[in-house]
């Protein structure tokens, strides 16, 4: 039996930069991890089977799970006989652009590799990870990376500034893929990612306050007016800098001083029954 954290992430910035020949976007973005994770138990079986546990009514316990997924990944891919219980602990909310599912689907990868004694490298359960899903990739690795093509190419950097992040998710899911359909390329607003990547290398928290950028923003602002809403309530509760993350609907606050993050969880209480107090995280994986 093993335990295995799997946190969240967040976008410090997200550009789409065209649509791909194969379907997808070709994206350049800054994702850090935050100290929101959920826990995932993995236990040998020895009938072959993969089974899903999950605190949460709303988490697929079938092949739609990225878990289920990574665990038949290497199943096949390495002829493992074993099977596996995996048991998901959630903490980070569901459909709300933190990479749950993802970070499930990568600590699964990086515990399996132990438990089943597979001796794989980050780097091959990263390759792995992109033929599940988008995120998987960078939630391998954790830490603090630019991410290009569409998600999967990781070149790890320094870890951000540290500060607090006040998480908010409103009472809605979104699609990431209803996000990305309704995009139009010719209209969207970049960040300038150099600038975001300079104040991390700098360690400037007003510089990164200053850069953060979503290109995905406007098109669910004008999908889901409450997100707008959110993001205005936490810049009017004193947050230093908003963004939403991913594709939404999360919408979080960076703030440099524990005092201000308390009166902003107060305040966003009455508006959102999510609301998560976390640090920055920004360190990289290390195999389990």
């Amino acid at each position: 039996m093993l335990y295995v954290k799997a946190p969240a992430k967040i976008n410090l910035t997200l550009d789409v930069l065209h649509k791909r020949n194969d379907g997808f976007h070709e994206v350049e973005m800054i994702m850090t991890t935050v100290d929101l994770a959920d826990r995932i138990k993995l236990e040998n079986r020895e009938d072959g089977e993969i089974l899903i546990a999950t605190t949460d009514q709303f988490v697929p316990n079938d092949q739609r799970n990225f878990a289920y997924q990574a665990a038949q990944l290497l199943q096949t891919k390495y002829g493992v006989k074993q099977g596996v219980t995996i048991t998901i602990e959630k903490e980070i909310p569901i459909a709300a652009g933190l990479a749950g599912g993802s970070s499930d689907a990568a600590a699964t990868l990086r515990g399996l590799n132990t438990l089943w004694k597979l001796n794989l490298s980050l780097d091959r359960l990263a390759e792995l990870g992109a033929q599940i899903g988008s995120d998987v990739s960078f939630c391998v690795y954790g830490g603090t990376a630019l991410a290009t093509g569409r998600g999967e190419k990781i070149q790890e950097i320094a870890a951000p500034p540290s500060c607090w992040v006040v998480l908010a998710k409103p009472k809605i899911g979104v699609s990431t893929a209803e996000i990305y359909g309704g995009l139009q390329i010719d209209q969207v607003k970049h960040p300038n990612t150099q600038a975001m990547l300079e104040a991390i290398d700098n360690d400037d928290y007003e510089g990164m306050c200053q850069n953060l950028g979503n290109a995905l923003e406007q098109v669910t602002f004008h999908l889901y007016p409450e997100v707008v809403s959110l993001k205005e309530q936490i810049k009017r509760f004193g947050a230093d800098a908003v963004l939403m993350s991913g594709s939404g609907p999360t919408v979080y606050g960076l703030v440099d001083t524990e005092l201000r993050v308390s009166r902003i969880v107060n305040g966003l209480r009455g508006f959102c029954d999510e609301v998560y107090a976390v640090r920055l995280v920004g360190e990289r994986n290390l195999l389990d």
